[in-house]
């Protein structure tokens, strides 16, 4: 692959951060009340048909068509207007302007769930600079991203904006791509703080649970994103977390986030979060978004009459002025509305391909491009680029499956090729896609599978070499997947599958299953038909491209999963109470006229979350987290441990060497199991990972891995600190969660605080916890 001109200049530290600089203060202390209040405030949101803000004269909201939102400008004090836009999976903008002939569109990658598959973060970053450099070069001045909430649960519609089940992949990940963004001098937004894991009643929802569990599982990926990589903002969350609004609580912007993390940083709103617009300023919430003419009044308001300490103001203002400071707005950096988008679609279509994922293989793939392919289902003709809402792209093109096939020289059956594009084109020309806010709301929904297959199944059958079946998920803000019909297939994929099964194998021949989705779905009630399957997850615009490429064997897969697959979606320890219950006779008028119910879940899986549920008390899965065949094999070596009694750290190093005949890479995963002498605690949990270059048959890699005190603790909710306890701990190294392939012994001779916190977040009432 080509390497990007401005990757060259990657940085390998974190981004540079920022704070309250004299400058900044000095120039806060020029300003008028009125000022101060318009500057906390955005300018507000054109949304079709409405307007939000209180827009000043002589300014814009729409400095960049289709962007987010706009901070407020005091042109006599040199402070520009600086533009914020969605998001996580590539710049959200308007790729068309009203009497301009120009385009503006840009690139879609690949979706966080999949970027984590890749478990490579060397990759994230170059993504993120790539990324970064639209971000730049279309005139923005932070991107809304990356979003690293857990997967709590598989029917979360933002799972493909989020990258795992894990904090430690969640923060690598985020941070990587922080890192490469805001090399390209543009921020970053890093979201949802904290515990959005759900967009039923995201708004009214009070999450409840257990301060370990808020911290080991929900806050640690932020904390390893803040500290290695200093974002320029944060973006606080819609929810309450145990009762109060996260926009307004001090623990959790203060506390928590500047105190004991060391955040530099602005902190902004979720759009239209929170309710009180004086206490999200003292609780360290800079900047409301996208801002309202009535939370100007109520902050000048509360400075006139006292209720709102103008020392606070002047902290949140001089926060927003330092982010300005180093905005490119403030440097007048000379936009091109020109990025590389042919050479980003190179990364976009490598990386897409690192991610995938191939979870079974019955000798059907590789495939010879010699041979004819049937391609099946309506995904393969209509692939998924990514999810939707605010993390949707607006990019020029998606690269279908049959695309991909034949753009790698494979050949097609015309004849089902015509009758499916037929029946899409059909059905898109009755029920177009409505506008982006109308959409969200009222989602066009997606055409019912094509049957008229099975006319042409007993002939094709005989015809073609091969069956290649795509099902295909979306999901986005707003509302949460369902279980009927979305985690399980529904009963025309079902016989589409069990149907065109039948009939290839019937006559000797293979059918290969593609999952186009963003999140998990059902496999084991339907894998025994396929031969083989490929999760293709959402792969971008060149993810048609992609998935050929591995089909083919020009690339051999090396993802792995960074979230399980469940053999049910009962057996998710989370859904008994997903997504909660409600309290519709409490319901008011929220959001854009929305009805708001308020709502209230209960974490009572607590820290056993994913694997750490699955593998402490054995229960069987589809595919276990960390799992992904190859074309090749790998042997693991004997592990070494540089001591067995750790004092300030112990390196755990083996050699991976490929077995195979083919090229490949290979992830290799550390695990840990700790003592249980204080704390109930996961049979092991992920310390460590790291992907190797790409072996040659026969080719053999170093790995190392280094394990600290910090690696070892968890949080002790009565010392409100993170200890290691004394004790004996296993060393686990495998190629998953479960396949383990090296272990070894050290100990912890005393027990060690490896830091101490603040107490925080104590829940309404006692949270009665899952113990293993």
């Amino acid at each position: 692959m080509k390497i990007l001109p401005f990757l060259l200049t990657l940085l390998l530290v974190p981004a540079i951060a920022f704070s309250q600089s004299t400058n900044a203060k000095d120039l806060v202390s020029k300003m008028t009340l009125e000022e101060k209040v318009n500057l906390v405030v955005g300018m507000g949101m054109n949304l079709p048909g409405m307007n939000t803000g209180a827009p000043v004269v002589g300014q814009t909201m729409d400095k960049v068509p289709g962007a987010a939102g706009t901070t407020y400008g005091i042109p006599r004090l040199g402070i520009p207007n600086t533009v914020v836009a969605d998001g996580p999976a590539g710049l959200r903008i308007e790729p068309v302007r009203k009497d301009d002939k120009n385009t503006f569109y840009a690139t879609a990658w690949p979706v966080a769930t999949l970027i984590a598959s890749s478990w490579d973060i060397k990759l994230a970053e170059e993504i993120g600079a790539a990324m970064g450099n639209e971000v730049k070069e279309y005139g923005v001045d932070v991107i809304l991203g990356p979003a690293l909430n857990i997967h709590r649960n598989s029917l979360g519609g933002r799972n493909f904006e989020y990258y795992s089940e894990d904090p430690l992949i969640s923060g690598k990940m985020a941070a990587a791509l922080v890192n490469g963004i805001e090399s390209n001098g543009v921020g970053t937004s890093i979201k949802h703080y904290a515990v959005n894991n759900q967009e039923t009643n995201r708004n009214t929802v009070n999450v409840i649970l257990s301060e370990r569990a808020l911290r080991e599982i929900y806050l640690k990926g932020f904390q390893i994103a803040v500290k290695e990589s200093q974002p320029w903002t944060v973006m606080s969350s819609y929810n309450y977390i145990n009762g109060k609004y996260t926009s307004e609580d001090y623990d959790l912007l203060t506390t928590i986030l500047r105190k004991e993390w060391g955040f530099k940083g602005l902190v902004m709103t979720d759009w239209f979060g929170g309710k009180d617009a004086v206490a999200q300023m003292k609780a360290g919430n800079d900047l409301l978004m996208p801002g309202t003419a009535a939370q100007k009044k109520t902050i000048q308001d509360a400075v006139t009459n006292g209720t709102l300490d103008i020392k606070i103001l002047d902290e949140n203002a001089a926060r927003i002025t330092d982010y300005v400071l180093n905005s490119q707005a403030y440097k007048k950096y000379a936009f091109s509305n020109k990025p590389d988008l042919a050479e980003h679609a190179k990364l976009v279509r490598t990386a897409a391909a690192e991610g995938m994922v191939l979870l079974k293989n019955n000798n059907a793939l590789p495939l010879k491009k010699t041979i004819k392919v049937a391609a099946f289902g309506n995904t393969s003709y209509s692939f998924i680029a990514g999810g939707t809402g605010s993390g949707d792209v607006n990019e020029a093109y998606t690269i279908s499956l049959v695309q991909g096939l034949t753009n790698a020289g494979f050949t097609l059956d015309e004849q089902i090729k015509t009758a499916y594009t037929g029946y899409l084109d059909e059905y898109n020309t009755k029920n177009p896609k409505k506008g982006f806010i109308q959409e969200i709301m009222n989602p066009t929904p997606a055409a019912p599978e094509f049957d008229a297959y099975k006319k042409m199944l007993v002939k094709k059958a005989e015809e073609t070499d091969v069956a290649l079946i795509t099902i295909g998920r979306n999901a986005g803000e707003f509302r949460d997947r369902q279980k009927d019909n979305d985690f399980y297939l529904s009963d025309a994929e079902k016989t589409l599958i069990t149907s065109v099964a039948a009939a290839y194998h019937a006559n000797g021949k293979k059918v290969i299953v593609i999952i186009n989705a963003g999140g998990v779905i059902d496999v084991a009630s339907w894998r025994n038909e396929a031969d083989a399957i490929l999760l293709a997850w959402q792969g971008g615009q060149e993810a048609g491209n992609a998935v050929a490429d591995i089909l083919s064997g020009h690339v051999n897969p090396s993802g792995k999963l960074a979230t399980t697959f469940p053999l049910r979606y009962e057996d998710e320890p989370s859904s008994k109470n997903f997504p909660g219950m409600e309290f519709p006779e409490k319901a008011t008028t929220g959001m854009l006229g929305m009805k708001a119910v308020p709502a209230e879940v209960t974490y009572e899986e607590g820290i056993y979350v994913g694997y750490r549920y699955f593998n402490s008390f054995d229960i069987k899965t589809a595919y276990e987290f960390g799992f992904g065949l190859s074309y090749t094999n790998f042997s693991y070596g004997n592990m070494e441990l540089s001591s067995k009694d750790l004092k300030e750290k112990i390196t755990a190093t083996l050699t991976v060497t490929n077995n195979g005949k083919t090229a490949g890479k290979e992830i290799v995963q550390l695990y840990i199991s700790a003592p249980s002498n204080k704390l109930n605690k996961p049979s092991a949990e992920l310390k460590g990972f790291a992907k190797t270059k790409l072996l040659q048959p026969g080719q053999s890699q170093k790995i190392s891995f280094t394990i600290t005190p910090a690696d070892l603790a968890s949080f002790n909710t009565a010392s409100t600190a993170w200890i290691a306890d004394a004790g004996s701990y296993t060393v686990k190294i495998g190629a998953s969660s479960t396949d383990i392939k090296q272990s070894s012994i050290f100990s912890l001779d005393k027990e060690i605080v490896t830091e101490k916190c603040f107490k925080v977040m104590t829940p309404q009432a006692p949270v009665k916890e899952l113990m293993k």
